[in-house]
């Protein structure tokens, strides 16, 4: 089975055709500047890259393009529609309406759409995304893959707010946690590398990249996460400012004149490391400027280094022990700067990294970074979060016999 894995964004989408037999990618590309002039396709199949330069005005036109391309005599994979067995989507929040991932009903979308108020900047084009593929492909069966659905397993003591029980059982008000298939993802495949059981191993999974969040897995489910009822919660990142007292959006809106909204938007925007280093919020830029001295660059790293660090050992603390820290996503896995800062000076906890080997190593794979005698384990596991999606996918559609059992499942 082919599986086309669609991951919409506002004015982009992301994708990937992947053949579930190898579990090999076929084709990957991008649609940017959708809605905006200049939009293009970037298409990678066969070694080769083609760029389409060409208007779209809507996501419908975007999703055209993709499958044109897909079944292009001159760089396509299929030779028709009818070999893409399924479509999965990334759906970024599924609210306490669903624990897994789900096949697509109109029930199934009016849910979504009503639980796009908690997540305001990505679920709608999440939705639009689906629409487009469905009026393009109306007889291929479609999934939805939620990011926060790995997070569902959290007790309550961990997902709850110390505010009035009113505002939870009323508003949804919780913490979700997202980046769900990234740390399912890796914390699978570090059992694997271990080779072990997941469901006999501690994880802590750190997700670090211009969005960043750390998870605790015990036995194969999570147990905490950083991000809460929205994404902006937990660690400093690339524009986020992460944990504050609620109490500085007031005082700022008093001290600028700014209305709350606003303030929100330096809080997602303009915050974390660029706000910190005025620099930049790409980590490449941070590193540089630090080497050549720049203090504000440095102080960033330093920031952000030790809030992951500090979430490391609160998670340490509630699984009472920890068999991996795994680093994960374009800076934990690619930044050495950031790694020392997190996994250094926690020999109490049985981490010991090894610098040479964090500072080496072929990119791209799965190592081990930690010193011979260090009893924790240091990963370094690339994510593939469109791989979790075409997996959940694939299971929904094999496991489905024609009958809807209820709006969430149709399996046998």
């Amino acid at each position: 089975m082919k599986i086309l894995v669609i991951n919409a964004g506002s004015s982009s989408l992301k994708y990937q055709l992947i053949d579930m037999q190898t579990e090999t990618v076929s084709a990957k590309g991008v649609c940017e500047r959708i809605g905006i002039d200049g939009s293009m396709l970037t298409h990678k199949a066969n070694g080769k890259e083609t760029v389409v330069k060409s208007p779209m005005p809507d996501h419908n036109e975007a999703i055209r393009l993709v499958l044109e391309a897909l079944v292009s005599p001159e760089h396509g994979v299929v030779k028709s529609m009818s070999e893409i067995g399924a479509v999965g989507h990334r759906m970024v929040h599924s609210a306490e309406d669903f624990t897994e991932s789900v096949l697509v009903t109109d029930e199934v979308m009016d849910i979504c759409r009503r639980n796009g108020e908690l997540a305001p900047l990505h679920q709608p084009a999440n939705l639009i995304g689906v629409e487009a593929c469905k009026k393009a492909m109306p007889n291929v069966p479609m999934a939805l893959v939620f990011d926060t659905a790995f997070h569902h397993t959290m007790p309550k003591k961990a997902y709850m707010y110390g505010l009035p029980y009113e505002y939870y059982t009323d508003y949804k008000v919780r913490r979700y946690g997202f980046h769900g298939t990234s740390h399912k993802f890796v914390s699978a495949e570090a059992a694997k590398f271990l080779g072990k059981d997941v469901k006999d191993i501690k994880v802590v999974t750190c997700h670090l990249g211009n969005g960043s969040s750390i998870s605790a897995v015990d036995g194969g489910k999570c147990v905490d996460t950083s991000m809460g009822f929205t994404p902006l919660e937990g660690v400093p990142m690339g524009t986020r400012c992460g944990d504050i007292d609620p109490s500085v959006v007031e005082y700022l809106m008093g001290k600028t004149g700014m209305s709350v909204h606003e303030v929100l938007n330096v809080c997602n925007k303009k915050s974390g490391m660029a706000g910190l280093s005025g620099v930049s919020s790409d980590f490449r830029d941070l590193t540089a400027a630090a080497e050549k001295g720049n203090e504000r660059a440095i102080l960033a790293l330093d920031v952000f280094g030790y809030t992951v660090k500090r979430y490391v050992g609160a998670y340490i603390a509630a699984m009472n022990g920890i068999d991996a820290l795994v680093f994960t996503a374009g800076v934990g896995e690619h930044t050495p700067e950031v790694r020392s800062r997190v996994a250094g000076n926690m020999e109490f906890f049985g981490i010991k990294l090894d610098e040479k080997k964090n500072y080496s190593g072929e990119r791209g794979i799965s190592r081990d970074i930690s010193a011979p005698d260090s009893r924790v384990r240091v990963l370094i596991i690339p994510t593939n979060e469109e791989l979790v999606i075409a997996r959940e996918t694939k299971e929904l559609v094999e496991n489905c016999d024609g009958k809807k059992t209820d709006y969430i499942y149709c399996k046998k």
